[in-house]
């Protein structure tokens, strides 16, 4: 059984939103299949798209209902992002309490887990770019369904790589102010891991879940994996492994306590 799964960005309202994908892997969490067994969830920022609920479609409140039913067999831990609305109001719809940022053990390892966005300085200095370039993604997305020439388009862009450079970086130093191990982070809804060879941190982003393929984090006595989800084929492996398994011991408290 893993100690946690951890997952960001799922964006509900947006029309780019995973929503089926969504229920089967909350259903397969709920039963305990496709290796999904787990003590915790954690929601890493951005549940929703915007602050208008008006935009959730019957199918998006199916991933709520799922939620919901989920809290019933295990913790749900859900931290804020930059698009979520009032955390109080939703903590009461949800059934889950929500928090800043989380901080974890997992065997022998720290884990801090927060949204990012507070790393993003252009998102907040430049919104109406952000909501063009968002826009011409979705666009992208919609002409090709599997979102091989928006991706693509991501990752050559110099503005989106600069804000994950800086979000890992960043990141990575408050790992290290915070005396932990591994920082999980969302946001850049790039799924990606990596290993500061300076001090050994290492930081994980869990992606999205407005683009194929959906990604998670799985934690499993100490080790983290950065996994794919697709509810029409097997459990892929993880992408890689990272540490050694060390005894299983999970503690979730808030960051700082």
């Amino acid at each position: 059984m893993h100690d946690a799964l951890i997952l960001s960005d799922l964006h509900l309202g947006a029309d780019n939103a995973q929503v089926s994908q969504m229920v089967s892997f909350l259903d397969a969490v709920r039963a305990r299949t496709h290796g999904l067994a787990t003590r915790c969830l954690i929601l890493n920022g951005d549940v929703f798209d915007s602050f208008d609920m008006r935009r959730l479609s019957k199918t998006h409140w199916k991933v709520l209902t799922a939620l919901r039913k989920l809290t019933k067999h295990i913790e749900v831990h859900w931290i804020t992002g930059n698009h979520d609305p009032d955390s109080e109001l939703l903590s009461c719809l949800l059934g889950v309490e929500a928090h800043d940022e989380m901080r974890f053990q997992s065997g022998s390892k720290r884990i801090l887990c927060l949204h990012g966005h507070a790393f993003d300085s252009f998102v907040e200095r430049y919104p109406r770019i952000t909501a063009l370039a968002d826009g011409a993604y979705r666009v992208l997305q919609w002409v090709d369904r599997s979102h091989r020439v928006a991706r693509l388009a991501k990752k050559s862009s110099k503005t989106f790589l600069r804000c994950t450079n800086k979000v890992r970086d960043r990141a990575i130093s408050l790992a290290v102010g915070r005396s932990v191990d591994i920082v999980c982070c969302g946001h850049t809804h790039l799924a990606e891991e990596h290993t500061d060879p300076a001090t050994g941190i290492q930081y994980f982003n869990s992606g999205s879940w407005v683009e194929k393929p959906c990604t998670y984090l799985a934690v499993r006595e100490g080790l983290v994996e950065l996994r794919r989800f697709d509810q029409e084929e097997a459990p892929t492996p993880p992408v890689e492994s990272y540490l050694t398994r060390q005894p299983s011991h999970f503690l979730p408290t808030l960051a700082g306590n």
